[in-house]
């Protein structure tokens, strides 16, 4: 079990560096080019939720395509935590997470709710409440997108992400500035990344394609659905790289990787007394929380947790995981309040599970979020016209 975190390469191979360096390379003036790409007329960058680089390098005879253009490549890292919210921020904003301010899938709002990013609701038992407009989420992140900077600049910029994100918290805190595309599947989406960049002058598109990390989620990452599944995608992705125009580039990321953690290492903050007391919410999700102690408690509470937890996981406080740079080089103020007053990465294949409050992110097997290789490590891969 690796000693010390894999912390985030922010500035110079994150996920935060990959659309300024696109801005940079379709010329857009005033960025940085931290990845290097040479100059484009027009770029996709085609996100594949949940494809690590361990895992694409495992797998690589199912993904012939993709496997191709990581010869010779590096990987870049996600940043913290290693989960899809968190991850699509960095992307969109070309910002660390202390910069954008997603702290995670579920982290405390001002007003003291547990917002669940993905859904822009309240996370955990009972009906959800939509928070876009208690928590309005061009407030929640209000500094302009990479595509807000992108389309001032006349690149013509088009997003092709699946119906039910148009117009959803998360994509309006951190994909604003593009003109969106609803996709239903695979063949479609295809269509619409090819559309976006079939045209004169400088287009950016990003796409989106969540069907990986949802079954490594359910079946696990390597299982055989999750290995037929990426069969499809690198198909996507050849498909996509055949109708680039001219002067034209795809860039294919992923938001995390992902591990097993199977029923045995799992740790139910529902069941240990230890792991409540003095706790007044948990967020986060399983392999990385943020614990909101009561006032006054934290340094009880963190007792509590590193000796319940050992070795299983880093536990810090608040302004040790800002100190580590696990956030970015950077913290502002408005991403400081939601971070939780100790922040909970687990090593190896532990997870932290809520069996009352989470029953079905506590029965998956696959799962993401932490400063592991595993789920740090990610591919940029770049296949030119």
């Amino acid at each position: 079990m690796t000693d010390t975190p894999l912390v985030p390469r922010y500035g110079d191979g994150a996920l935060a560096d990959v659309l300024p360096s696109v801005l940079a390379a379709l010329g857009v003036p005033g960025g940085r080019n931290p990845l290097g790409l040479a100059p484009l007329r027009a770029a996709c960058v085609l996100l594949v939720d949940g494809l690590g680089w361990r895992l694409l390098r495992e797998h690589a005879a199912h993904a012939p395509f993709l496997a191709e253009l990581a010869e010779g490549r590096e990987p870049i890292t996600a940043g913290f935590p290693a989960t899809t919210a968190t991850s699509v921020t960095a992307i969109g904003t070309g910002s660390p997470t202390g910069a954008h301010g997603i702290v995670g899938y579920t982290f405390r709002t001002p007003d003291g709710d547990l917002l669940d990013v993905l859904g822009w609701t309240t996370h955990g038992q009972g009906k959800k409440v939509d928070l876009r407009e208690k928590f309005v989420p061009e407030n929640a992140q209000p500094a302009p997108t990479a595509l807000e900077r992108a389309a001032a600049d006349g690149v013509r910029v088009r997003l092709a992400v699946p119906h039910q994100f148009q117009g959803s918290g998360l994509t309006r805190a951190a994909l604003r500035g593009g003109e969106t595309s609803g996709v239903f599947a695979l063949g479609d989406l295809a269509v619409a990344a090819a559309a976006a960049l079939d045209a004169d002058g400088r287009r950016l598109c990003y796409a989106y394609h969540g069907d990986l990390d949802l079954l490594g989620h359910v079946y696990g990452p390597g299982s055989l659905a999750w290995r037929l599944q990426l069969e499809h995608i690198d198909r996507l992705a050849a498909t996509i790289a055949e109708a680039l125009p001219a002067d034209a580039a795809l860039v294919v990321v992923a938001d995390h990787g992902m591990v097993t953690v199977p029923e045995e290492n799992r740790v139910d903050v529902d069941t240990e007394p230890a792991l409540t007391e003095g706790v007044r919410l948990v967020g986060g999700e399983v392999r990385v929380r943020h614990v909101y102690a009561e006032p006054g408690a934290t340094a009880d509470v963190h007792a509590a947790w590193r000796d319940v937890l050992g070795d299983r996981a880093w536990v810090l406080t608040r302004d040790e995981a800002v100190d580590a740079g696990w956030f970015g080089p950077e913290v502002a103020d408005h991403a400081r309040q939601r971070i939780g007053d100790l922040v909970v990465a687990c090593r190896g294949r532990t997870g932290i599970v809520r069996s009352a409050v989470e029953p079905i992110l506590t029965r998956m097997l696959g799962q993401h979020g932490s400063l592991t290789a595993d789920e740090q490590l990610v591919p940029l891969l770049v296949h030119r016209s």
